[in-house]
């Protein structure tokens, strides 16, 4: 403002000025304020969710360890209704696939890890449930299935897990050469220690058939038995 102004005119300026643009700032701080508000409820809102989603994981563990399957169904199905795309929902899935198998319903379990592998799930916690569903297709003797889950998929806190489970499902395929060299991956990862059962895997390793008398199994013709000869018979004399 120009300081050579008199004080009524300086004063008749802001009244002009104010005239002019108070409703855009009364505006301004109302829209600020209205955030503000909307923010912290937002939050609060938010806070009470998670303790609520919160409670209601806890007392699904406790159903697990119990082995109480019914009740535990019903509060999983509300974790994934009510708080649908919060790690409470995912770990839930975790928590009744293990109960399933506790229960030897592996097709339940099964279906349940798949559930959470299609949802938009954390990727570490898919992770989680795509080396726990190999496992169960190991379970169900279906080594392909492993395959498909587990080849090609790169990541490097799980890999040493997932090389042992392929290692496991090629073993079961006859195909030695490839359990070897997945073997020897998770022994020469440097960080496998810690995530997986480093002595169980060199076990399994040292528990593999020869790659030689493996191929030669596996190549070997069957024998094809010679024909019986008959012995000629001899001709007897006609009695006369």
């Amino acid at each position: 403002m120009d300081d050579t102004l008199s004080e009524k005119e300086q004063i008749e300026q802001i009244r002009a000025w104010w005239s002019e643009y108070g409703g855009y700032v009364i505006g301004g701080l109302g829209l600020g304020i209205a955030t503000l508000v909307g923010w912290n409820y937002y939050q609060d809102s938010k806070l009470e969710a998670q303790l609520e989603g919160s409670a209601l994981y806890e007392t699904l563990t406790e159903h697990v360890v119990d082995g109480s399957l019914e009740e535990a169904e019903v509060v999983a199905n509300q974790l994934t209704v009510n708080y649908a795309g919060t790690t409470y929902a995912a770990q839930s899935k975790l928590a009744m696939a293990r109960l399933y198998m506790d229960k030897n319903r592996d097709q339940e379990a099964a279906a349940t890890l798949q559930e959470l592998l299609d949802s938009d799930a954390d990727d570490a916690v898919k992770h989680v449930a795509r080396a726990r569903l190999a496992r169960v297709r190991l379970y169900q003797g279906d080594a392909e299935a492993v395959l498909e889950l587990l080849e090609g998929q790169d990541s490097s806190g799980f890999g040493a897990t997932y090389m042992e489970l392929l290692g496991d499902a090629y073993h079961a395929l006859g195909r030695i050469e490839d359990a070897q060299a997945a073997y020897q991956a998770v022994l020469l990862d440097p960080v496998a220690q810690g995530t997986v059962d480093r002595q169980l895997v060199q076990w399994k390793a040292l528990d593999l058939p020869e790659v030689e008398a493996a191929n030669e199994t596996d190549t070997a013709e069957p024998a094809v038995e010679e024909p019986a000869v008959e012995e000629p018979v001899e001709a007897t004399e006609t009695e006369e």
